[in-house]
C-alpha cells in the first residue's frame, strides 16, 4: 500500500472496485492455498468481482495430490468451494486436471470423477502427464501407457464437456451483461464475455466494442453462447462505457 506495507490480494481486490468506471474484475490463476477469508470474501461484497473463478485442483486423488507435490489436499478444496459458494452462490467454477500422473492408478482416476461429479466445474483445462526430462516426475517408477493415459484423459473430458454444455445450455432465456471485446467472424458480429466467462456472439455495431450491454441468450454451443441486444425494437443501440478494464493476476 502506500506505506509500503504488503496487503493480501482481497485487499487489493477492494481498492481496485473503488476506482470510478471499473465495473469487472477477475483475477488468474489463483491457487487454493491462495484463497483466504478475505479474498473468499471479496467474491460476495465486492459487485465489480465477476462471479467465475479458475482454481486449479490437478487431481481429485491426495495420494496423486502429494506425488505432484501440490500443497493443497482434496478436501480442503472442497472446504474452499464450499465457502466460495457462501459467499456467492451463483459462482462459476473452472480448474485444472492432469491424468496419467506415474503412480496413478484406477481409484485414483475415479476420485478425479467422482470429484468432478461433485463440484460441478461449468469450464475446464485437462491434459495427460507428459514426461519432461530433468523432473523429478520423470524419474519416478510406474509410468503410465500412453493407452491408458490417452482413455483417461477422453473420459474426463466427456465428464467436463457435459458439465459445460448443461452450464451453457442453462444461460438460453437469460439476459446477461456482456463486455464485447473483438470483431466476430462474421460482418456486423461482436464477440463479447458474460460475468461467467462465456464467450458470446450477438449482432451488433461496432461502436459497441469496448462497452457493456444487455443480451439476450437464444442459443448456446459447446463452448459459447448466441444472443440479441436486449433493446426494445426500434431504439438506438448503446452500451455502458463502465467496465473496459478487467483483470488481476495473482
Amino acid at each position: 500500500d502506500e506505506g509500503g506495507r504488503e496487503v493480501g490480494l482481497g485487499q487489493l481486490m477492494s481498492r481496485l472496485s473503488e476506482i470510478e468506471g471499473l465495473a469487472r474484475l477477475r483475477y488468474t490463476t489463483s491457487h487454493p492455498r491462495d484463497m483466504d477469508e478475505e479474498l473468499i470474501a471479496a467474491h460476495g461484497d465486492l459487485d465489480a468481482v465477476m462471479p467465475y473463478l479458475h482454481l486449479p485442483v490437478q487431481s481429485g486423488s491426495d495420494r496423486v495430490l502429494a506425488a505432484m507435490n501440490r500443497r493443497h489436499t482434496v478436501e480442503s478444496y472442497r472446504d474452499t468451494i464450499a465457502a466460495l459458494r457462501r459467499a456467492r452462490p451463483d459462482i462459476a467454477l473452472s480448474s485444472d486436471f492432469i491424468v496419467g500422473f506415474p503412480g496413478e492408478t484406477d481409484a485414483d482416476f475415479e476420485a478425479t470423477l467422482n470429484l468432478v461429479r461433485e463440484i460441478e466445474f461449468t469450464q475446464a483445462y485437462s491434459f495427460k502427464y507428459s514426461v519432461r526430462p530433468g523432473t523429478p516426475a520423470g524419474t519416478l517408477e510406474d509410468q503410465i501407457p500412453e493407452p491408458v493415459k490417452d482413455e483417461r484423459l477422453a473420459q474426463l473430458q466427456a465428464l467436463l464437456q457435459d458439465q459445460q454444455n448443461a452450464f451453457n445450455a442453462s444461460m438460453v432465456g437469460e439476459t446477461l451483461q456482456v463486455l464485447f471485446e473483438r470483431p466476430g467472424r462474421h460482418a456486423g458480429q461482436l464477440v463479447g464475455r458474460s460475468p461467467y466467462n462465456q464467450a458470446v456472439h450477438v449482432a451488433a455495431p461496432s461502436e459497441l466494442l469496448g462497452t457493456l450491454a444487455e443480451v439476450r441468450v437464444d442459443s448456446c454451443l459447446a463452448h459459447s453462447l448466441g444472443g440479441v441486444l436486449a433493446e426494445t425494437a426500434g431504439s438506438s443501440p448503446g452500451g455502458s462505457r463502465l467496465g473496459v478494464a478487467e483483470g488481476v493476476s495473482a
